[in-house]
């Protein structure tokens, strides 16, 4: 087919026939999608023998997947499994324009000229055809899936669609430096039609991960209360996980008879019945706007990969009686009923492989990626000054106000501080999210408990009130459904800021940070962005509440994702800027952050005595760049380097080494990723000297990477770290033995004055 080529025409907006309707053109359609997958897959391990090519895990036996394609439409999201290659290609004949055969093979050559990954890795991406790229490891795309399903028609409630990130006016994709000229998305995802439905792909193994499992009960238990979720589950059963088989029955056993979820099955070699059972599965989503699942059995050729020699585990016979059900000749045998002879069937199969040579050919030596700084390019773009003008919008003030200042600087933020109440940490967080859901129609609000009751702590009380149910609502107790959820609307065009409810809680779901919303942008050149603001409560210090799932302080996990900022205020007026400064980054790059609120400041408001209110604060309207700190003070004995809970404990240690004769100045981080490394070595070069004080544990805390940016600075002063222990928080007043203490940083603060000098014993 010319299309595969990449001069096809485009095709009607509609499904293909039922199967009892299959003509020869639909045949022909098929059948090239899978010859040209099949073929694929063979140069996918002749480029790696020879050298050129770096991926090898085919879709040989999968090639039923073609006619899900044929069932859906080009403007139907797809999040595909790494098995549906002939799906891309099937899809990829509907629209005029496209290459795929020259865009997976520069996929498996890792070359630049990609135009989803652009030689990142080889994935099945494109935004002309809405493919959105996945990796699609043990399903973890699922709950993204289920989180796009729900949230195309509040999207469009909320008029958010048209309003995209990353995405042109005209369907161009901003970020896309491989664009060809003259091509652009047929359908941009500003553009999913009203009734667009989507479809993700998995394979038999990955269905028992939790991580599928969740996602597809969310849709199930969405369904139930009767909102819409438009999503076609689609298990491409191989019988396999690697070298595990999947017990006969379990897929149906399982998913068959799933209230809400309407299941089909079909056998892949059989064309007319998958066809037929693909097609009822798009209608009925698109009908209903419930969710189905599509039990599509396949085999699988050439073991799990080139690396897998698939004979240590299965028998000759097994391996044999496979190619019986091989799905190309199911097509060529309906072919064949309708009268094409079969040397025609081979000779349209040895030209589908003449196509593959020869685009190949006509590639010559590709280029890769050369050099540190394009391989990261697309990983977390930053536009500094779009930001500080959004965070001024966020925060209602006039167009064109400066704002953008250190607190209390700049007349546009005196102004608003006038207007403002002190708060406290909640309070500003509070505050701070309703004027975002005021400013921006697009913000949403949801987790645990985040609705009616306004949170565990009252951090979101009044706002579902305030703003109604549509835009602040609670959630699955799933934390892979809630980040998976804000990972669709993202791709919706919404701005979404889930809740955590405790730090603890993320580990179980935290590949949906690392895996899904870092990815995202890294894989599709930016042409795809998942802008998201994860609010997590988490820290320790809580009185009389704790035990390790309430008081946790891993931090590391966040730490170490490349591209997230993580954002960690300690007083009211830093949370409001930084909250702002997070969302407008959200906004305008796509940027994810993990926004970690420290519990036990929440509702703090005395810093030295009982009844000063030295820690409540007004917001100033002020931004706060990302990866900058705040210094308090200006002592030149000592710098007190601390964030989170040590910020106020570092404070009043301050205040009594100033007593002392003892002059320090406290430096919060408030960004623990990116690091501000240039304020870190600017301040401690004033005083010479450096107290590391890390609520985090003592291996992998904040506090590893404080000392290091120093060293690499070449800082030559003294410093010392003190840090909690590596200990899990314990129930009750045994957390004061684990947990970084005010004894611990005025011990430590004490030795490096004496020995300066500035101390006496």
């Amino acid at each position: 087919m010319a299309a595969l080529a990449g001069n096809g025409t485009a095709l009607p907006e509609r499904p293909v026939s039922p199967a009892s309707q299959l003509d020869a053109d639909v045949l022909w359609r098929i059948f090239d999608a899978q010859a040209t997958s099949r073929h694929l897959d063979a140069v996918a391990r002749e480029l790696q023998a020879a050298g050129r090519g770096f991926y090898t895990i085919g879709s040989s036996g999968h090639e039923s997947n073609a006619l899900v394609a044929e069932a859906l439409r080009p403007s139907d999201p797809a999040l595909l499994h790494y098995r549906s290659g002939a799906f891309y290609l099937a899809r990829a004949a509907q629209v005029e324009g496209t290459t795929p055969v020259r865009d997976v093979l520069q996929g498996l050559m890792c070359a630049t000229g990609e135009p989803i990954a652009g030689g990142r890795h080889k994935v099945f991406g494109n935004a002309a055809l809405s493919v959105i790229p996945q990796t699609s490891t043990i399903a973890s795309h699922l709950p993204r899936a289920v989180g796009l399903a729900l949230s195309l028609h509040r999207a469009r409630r909320l008029g958010a669609a048209d309003r995209q990130p990353g995405v042109s006016p005209a369907g161009s994709h901003a970020g896309s430096p491989n664009s060809s000229p003259g091509t652009s998305p047929a359908v941009s995802p500003a553009e999913w039609p009203a009734d667009a439905l989507v479809v993700c792909s998995f394979g038999d193994a990955s269905v028992n991960h939790s991580t599928a499992a969740g996602a597809i009960n969310a849709a199930i238990n969405t369904a139930f209360r009767g909102l819409p979720v438009p999503v076609l589950f689609v298990c491409e059963d191989n019988g396999y996980g690697i070298s595990v088989p999947t017990p006969d029955g379990w897929i149906e056993a399982a998913y068959g008879n799933r209230p809400n979820l309407r299941y089909l099955e079909a056998d892949g070699a059989d064309v007319a019945a998958t066809m037929q059972a693909a097609s009822d599965a798009a209608a009925h989503v698109r009908n209903t706007r419930q969710p189905a699942f599509l039990h599509l059995r396949t085999v699988r050729f050439g073991g799990h990969a080139g690396s897998d020699a698939e004979i240590s585990y299965r028998t000759p016979s097994q391996v044999a009686a496979d190619y019986a059900r091989d799905p190309i000749l199911g097509t060529a045998r309906l072919l064949a009923e309708r009268g094409v002879p079969g040397d025609e069937l081979v000779r349209r199969y040895r030209d589908r492989r003449a196509v593959v040579d020869t685009t190949l050919a006509g590639l010559g030596e590709v280029r890769t990626l050369a050099s540190a700084a394009e391989v990261m390019a697309p990983q977390a773009p930053r536009t500094p000054e779009r930001v500080a003008a959004r965070a001024v919008e966020l925060a209602g003030l006039p167009i064109g106000t400066s704002g953008t200042g250190e607190y209390g600087s700049g007349a546009g933020s005196t102004a608003h501080e006038a207007g403002q109440p002190e708060r406290t940490l909640a309070e500003a967080i509070n505050a701070t999210l309703a004027s975002a859901l005021e400013q921006e129609r697009k913000v949403i609000l949801f987790g645990e408990d985040v609705g009616r009751k306004g949170g565990v702590y009252g951090v979101t009380r009044g706002l579902q009130r305030r703003f109604g149910a549509a835009r602040v609502f609670d959630t699955l107790l799933d934390e892979q459904s809630i980040l998976g959820l804000g990972l669709g609307a993202g791709l919706a065009g919404l701005l979404p800021v889930p809740e955590i409810q405790y730090l603890a809680y993320l580990h179980n779901a935290e590949d949906q940070l690392r895996g899904e919303a870092a990815s995202l942008s890294f894989f599709s050149q930016a042409q795809y962005r998942n802008p998201m603001v994860v609010r997590i409560a988490g820290l320790a210090y809580q009185k009389g509440f704790g035990g390790h799932f309430h008081n946790d302080n891993a931090v590391g996990v966040l730490r170490d994702i490349p591209g997230v900022v993580v954002a960690c205020p300690a007083r009211a007026d830093d949370a409001a800027g930084m909250l702002r400064t997070c969302l407008a980054a959200a906004d305008v790059d796509g940027t994810v952050s993990a926004f970690l609120e420290p519990i036990a400041l929440y509702h703090t408001r005395d810093l030295h005595d009982d009844g000063d209110g030295a820690w409540l604060a007004r917001d100033t309207g002020a931004h706060v760049p990302v990866g900058r700190a705040r210094v308090h003070g200006d002592g030149t004995d000592l710098t007190i380097v601390t964030f989170g809970n040590g910020v106020p404990m570092s404070l009043r240690v301050a205040s009594r080494l100033e007593q002392q004769g003892v002059a320090a100045r406290v430096v919060d981080l408030r960004w623990l990723a990116p690091l501000p490394v240039e304020d870190i070595v600017r301040e401690a070069q004033a005083s010479g000297r450096v107290v590391v004080a890390d609520e985090t544990r003592h291996s992998g805390g904040v506090g590893e990477g404080v000392v290091t940016a120093l060293v690499e600075a070449g800082f030559s002063g003294p410093v010392t770290r003190v840090a909690s222990y590596d200990s899990f928080v314990p129930l009750g007043r045994a957390a004061h033995h684990v947990l970084l203490g005010e004894d611990d940083i005025e011990a430590a603060a004490n030795e490096l004055a004496r020995k300066a000098g500035k101390l006496r014993d």
